[in-house]
C-alpha cells in the first residue's frame, strides 16, 4: 500500500470510528457539556469542533482507547477558551468605557473589576474536571431531552432541536427528512438555541412533581418524528426508514432514563409494533403496498415482541392506557393477525372508541370508520365519514377522500368513488400514496 492510500485508509477508518462514536453517544457528550458551560449553544459547538479535530487526529495517532473521554476532553478545553476569550472581550469593553468616563469621573471613581479568568480551574458545579460518570451523564442526557423539548420553544423547532441535540443529526439530515431548505433548520435551531438562553431554562431535569408535566412535551415531540419517519407527508418515499428508527432509538433512550413513566413505554410499544411492519410497506421500486396486500411473513417478529412486552411493561406500570397505549393496542391487532379478514375489528373498533374519549381528534375518528367498516359494513362507516366531513375538520387533506373513496367503492357506487380518489389524489403531497390513488380511480373506470 502507497503513503497516499495508507493515509486514505486512515482517514476513512477515522471518520467511521468518529461517526459511530457521536451516533451513539452524542446527546450525553453534549449534556455533560451543557451542564458544564450553562450554554446548550456553546456545548454543540466545542462538541462539533472536537469532532472535526477527532477527524485529523484519529486519522493521524488512532483511534483513543478511550474515544467519548477525548471528545469531552477536548472539547472542554475548547469551551475553556471561549471562556477567556469573553472574559478578555469584556475586559476590553470595560477599558473602553473607563476610557469614555475618564475625563466626567471624578479623582475618586472606582475601576471596573475584570471578570474572572479561571474557568474550569477551580470547583463547583461549572469546573472542574468532565467525569463519564454514568448516574450523572445520565442526569445530563435527561435534562437535554426535556431542554430540547420545553414549552417555551415553537413545536417545529422542538423536533429540529431534539434531532440534533439529542439525536446527533446534522442541519443536512433534519432537512432531508423534513424536505424543507437546510438554512430553514439552521435557523430553527439557532433560534431555538437563543429562546432558551433568553428564558433562562435552567439546565438539569425538572424536578419530580413538574417531570410528569413535561413528560408529555418531549413524548409528542418523538411522536411527530417517529410519525413523519412512518409515513412521510410528501416526498418520493412512503416510509423514512432512518428518521423512524431514530425516533424509536430515543425512545428506549427515555425509557432507560425514566423506567417508571408508562407513557414512555406506551410509545416505546407503539413504535415498535408499527415499525415492524416495514419491510412489507413498500415494494421493490418503492411504490405502496397496502396492508391488504402485504406479505406478512416480511414483518419483523422480533420488532413485535419487543413491541408487546413494552406495552406489557406500561400496562405493569399504569392505571389503564392512555393514548400511545391505545394506539400500541390497535397496532397489536393488525400484527397478530394472520390476515385483514381474520383481524378481531370489533376489539380494534372498541380501542378507538376508547381513544376518541381519552384524545378526541378528526384522524382517530377517521381512523374508527375505517375499523367500523370492517366490522359492520361500509354503510355504517360512510355516515360516520360524512358526518366527519360537514364539520370541516380535515380540509384540505387526503385522507379523509380516501377512506370515503373506499367505501363508496364497496358500496357500489362507481362515479362517486372515482370523484373521491380524484380529489384525494389532488391534495396527497407524497408520491407512492398519490400513485395508488391514480391506481384505484383507474381501477374504477
Amino acid at each position: 500500500m502507497t503513503g497516499a492510500q495508507d493515509s486514505s485508509a486512515s482517514t476513512a477508518a477515522a471518520r467511521r470510528a468518529v461517526e459511530a462514536v457521536w451516533r451513539i453517544e452524542s446527546g450525553r457528550i453534549v449534556g455533560a457539556l451543557a451542564r458544564y458551560t450553562r450554554d446548550l449553544g456553546l456545548a454543540e459547538d466545542v462538541a462539533q469542533e472536537a469532532v472535526a479535530e477527532a477527524l485529523v487526529s484519529w486519522a493521524r495517532d488512532g483511534t483513543p482507547a478511550n474515544p467519548v473521554g477525548w471528545l469531552l476532553a477536548t472539547a472542554r478545553r475548547r469551551a475553556i477558551d471561549a471562556f477567556r476569550r469573553r472574559s478578555a472581550r469584556d475586559e476590553r469593553y470595560a477599558a473602553l468605557a473607563g476610557q469614555l468616563t475618564e475625563g466626567q469621573a471624578s479623582s475618586g471613581a472606582l475601576p471596573v473589576a475584570p471578570e474572572r479568568t479561571d474557568v474550569g480551574s477551580g470547583s463547583g458545579s461549572g469546573s472542574g474536571d468532565l467525569l463519564w460518570d454514568p448516574d450523572r451523564i445520565d442526569d445530563d442526557l435527561l435534562a437535554l431531552m426535556f431542554i430540547s423539548s420545553h414549552p417555551v420553544l415553537a413545536p417545529e423547532a422542538r423536533v429540529a432541536l431534539t434531532l440534533r441535540a439529542v439525536g446527533g443529526l446534522t442541519s443536512e439530515e433534519i432537512a432531508r427528512a423534513f424536505l424543507v431548505p437546510v438554512p430553514t433548520v439552521q435557523a430553527r435551531i439557532t433560534r431555538a438555541k437563543k429562546t432558551i438562553a433568553a428564558a433562562g431554562v435552567p439546565f438539569e431535569p425538572p424536578p419530580a412533581e413538574a417531570r410528569r408535566e413535561r413528560l408529555g412535551g418531549v413524548l409528542s415531540v418523538l411522536y411527530v418524528i417517529f410519525t413523519e419517519g412512518s409515513t412521510a407527508t410528501s416526498g418520493d418515499e412512503l416510509v423514512r426508514a432512518d428518521l423512524a428508527h431514530e425516533a424509536i432509538r430515543l425512545v428506549r433512550m427515555l425509557t432507560a432514563l425514566l423506567p417508571e413513566a408508562p407513557e414512555a413505554h406506551e410509545l416505546l410499544a407503539l413504535c415498535e409494533l408499527t415499525a415492524a411492519r416495514f419491510p412489507a410497506r413498500t415494494g421493490p421500486d418503492g411504490e405502496a403496498v397496502l396492508l391488504e396486500d402485504q406479505d406478512r411473513r416480511l414483518w419483523d417478529r422480533s420488532a413485535i415482541r419487543r413491541g408487546r412486552a413494552a406495552l406489557d411493561r406500561a400496562t405493569a406500570l399504569g392505571r389503564g392506557l392512555g393514548p400511545y397505549g391505545l394506539q400500541a393496542a390497535i397496532a397489536a391487532c393488525h400484527d397478530l393477525a394472520p390476515s385483514v379478514a381474520e383481524t378481531d375489528w370489533e376489539r380494534i373498533v372498541l380501542l378507538y372508541e376508547a381513544l376518541g374519549r381519552v384524545a378526541p381528534s378528526p384522524i382517530v375518528e377517521l381512523n374508527r370508520a375505517v375499523a367500523v367498516a370492517m366490522a359492520q359494513g361500509p354503510q355504517a362507516a360512510l355516515a360516520i365519514v360524512d358526518a366527519l366531513a360537514a364539520t370541516g375538520r380535515l380540509a384540505g387533506s387526503h385522507l379523509l377522500p380516501t377512506v370515503r373513496g373506499e367505501l363508496l367503492a364497496r358500496l357500489g357506487r362507481t362515479a362517486a368513488a372515482r370523484a373521491a380518489f380524484d380529489e384525494a389524489a389532488a391534495l396527497c403531497r407524497n408520491t407512492p400514496e398519490r400513485a395508488i390513488l391514480h391506481r384505484r380511480s383507474a381501477a374504477l373506470g
